[in-house]
């Protein structure tokens, strides 16, 4: 299993920090593998002045620079990095590109109506073969195959939230079908399926290679990604960075103290998009606007065809299972399995830290299940494990929105169901910023607050007895085979 890469303050050179890029997560080692040397692009050097300023180049970030510049490529567009495309939660995600949004369809009617949550249940689904249609259409190999996703019912409570699932659907527009046992199996075989639902909404990809080439893309172009340049302070038309003196200049690598020296420059720019989902949190002023909370997973070594026959997944579906705290799993383009889900605890002060990433006992519970989904999988090795965090908004309730006043936009909350959604954000705040009248600039989310996570102790007590209320949910519903008592004090806990 790879290690953790270091802390920036106080930790390796940037070059071991360059070498260990490609330890962040099965995708990103593959990426180097095919090719990609994973090497930062040139820092901020100066104090610039652009048309918009996108802070994060992860994929909301690369997805708005990329609409912005087929709405109006007279535009100066400027990305901004603090490590390298795609070293957040767009290079580590479990490869899952869905019409899933944290928000319900029947949350959203409640505030704003029936027919603005059936629009923007449509957006989500047209979302997912959107990434696949720009994919294809500008050459980026990220094996975007649009199988599905079978979500297993392996107990009674399961199986009686399947159902529900299932009815729930159609009102919306979404298709979700139920399957029985032997349905199922016509899927995939795991141990102690009951039956399953399926959706045709979710494409398997890798995800690394997705954010990597999308840079590519915007960079051809004419958007400058400036890597290695943190983003300090983002205020009304303007970006406060800071780069590490070694990377902007051939000046001393060290000080005396050992520490790595920085310079600040500034970039003015008519609109300033801030895109840094879990990273938000770090931004001065903005520590309570979501909660970083990790997600981790582990993958296997390539499986052999007589694996897969016992298993199925021959579409290459996703898959899951109708438990309470989430897992999520792909079979990759190389025959893996690629299998992630919670557990890791939220960490003081929304801190955010490369330790944060590796927890052996997550690593350990993730390998139990799959094996347990899986009994054919016990002696395959893992090869890699990693982690990241994502970002949670208090309502469970991802938003997009640009302030004309400030000419600040944001994008982000999307509880790790982002991959498909931040095309949606880049496509929505490039028509905002253009002032394009759309569709999608009406959609209910367009403009939407949510309220700030409470101080500690109090984030760190709900958030993690909320993680325990899951955990200690799933185990009471294996003793009693009944729907979980404490899962309606978690949707209490959570309002979600």
């Amino acid at each position: 299993m790879v290690p953790p890469l270091g802390s920036r303050r106080g930790g390796p050179h940037p070059l071991a920090r360059r070498a260990a890029y490609r330890s962040r997560s099965l995708w990103l080692d593959q990426a180097h593998l095919a090719g990609d040397p994973l090497t930062p692009r040139a820092a901020l050097d100066a104090d610039t002045e652009v048309d918009v300023v996108v802070v994060g180049g992860g994929l909301t970030g690369l997805w708005t620079a990329y609409y912005l510049t087929e709405w109006d490529p007279a535009l100066s567009v400027l990305v901004l990095e603090a490590e390298i495309a795609g070293f957040g939660a767009s290079g580590r995600n479990g490869g899952w590109c869905s019409a899933l949004l944290p928000t319900s369809a029947e949350a959203m009617a409640a505030e704003h109506g029936a027919d603005a949550a059936r629009a923007m249940r449509a957006a989500m689904r047209g979302t997912v073969r959107e990434v696949g249609d720009v994919a294809a259409r500008e050459g980026i190999e990220c094996d975007f195959t649009l199988g599905g996703t079978v979500a297993l019912a392996r107990s009674g409570p399961q199986l009686a939230r399947a159902r529900a699932e299932a009815t729930a659907a159609a009102p919306w527009g979404d298709e979700v079908t139920l399957l029985d046992a032997r349905g199922t199996a016509e899927v995939v075989r795991a141990r102690g399926a009951l039956g399953a639902t399926y959706t045709p909404d979710c494409a398997r990809l890798q995800p690394a290679h997705l954010v990597r080439g999308l840079a590519r893309v915007v960079e051809a172009r004419g958007v400058r990604i400036a890597e290695w340049s943190r983003a300090v302070e983002v205020a009304p038309h303007r970006v406060t960075v800071e780069v590490q003196h070694d990377v902007a200049d051939s000046g001393p690598t060290t000080t005396d103290s050992g520490s790595v020296p920085s310079r600040r420059f500034t970039v003015r720019a008519r609109h300033v998009v801030r895109a840094t989902e879990a990273w938000t949190a770090h931004l001065a002023g903005s520590r309570r606007a979501v909660a970083p909370v990790y997600s981790l997973m582990i993958a296997t070594e390539p499986l052999p065809a007589a694996f897969w026959d016992e298993v199925g997944l021959a579409r290459y579906e996703t898959f899951t299972d109708h438990r309470h705290l989430i897992v999520y799993g792909q079979r990759t383009a190389d025959d893996r399995l690629a299998f992630g889900g919670r557990g890791a605890p939220y960490h003081w002060g929304s801190a955010i830290e490369p330790g944060f990433d590796h927890v052996p006992r997550v690593f350990s519970a993730l390998r139990r299940t799959l094996v347990d989904f899986f009994p054919a999988a016990r002696d395959a090795q893992v090869t890699h494990a990693w982690g990241g965090p994502l970002g949670i908004a208090r309502d469970w309730h991802a938003s997009v929105g640009l302030d004309p006043a400030t000419g600040t936009a944001w994008a982000g909350g999307y509880v790790g169901d982002g991959l498909s959604t931040t095309n949606l954000a880049g496509r929505t705040l490039a028509d905002l910023i253009t002032g394009t009248d759309s569709a999608v600039a009406r959609l209910p989310w367009v403009g939407h607050r949510s309220p700030r996570w409470e101080p500690e102790p109090w984030r760190w007590l709900g958030i993690n007895t909320g993680l325990r209320l899951a955990v200690a949910a799933d185990a009471e519903e294996r003793l009693t085979r009944r729907p979980s008592v404490l899962a309606h004090a978690l949707s209490s806990l959570t309002g979600h």
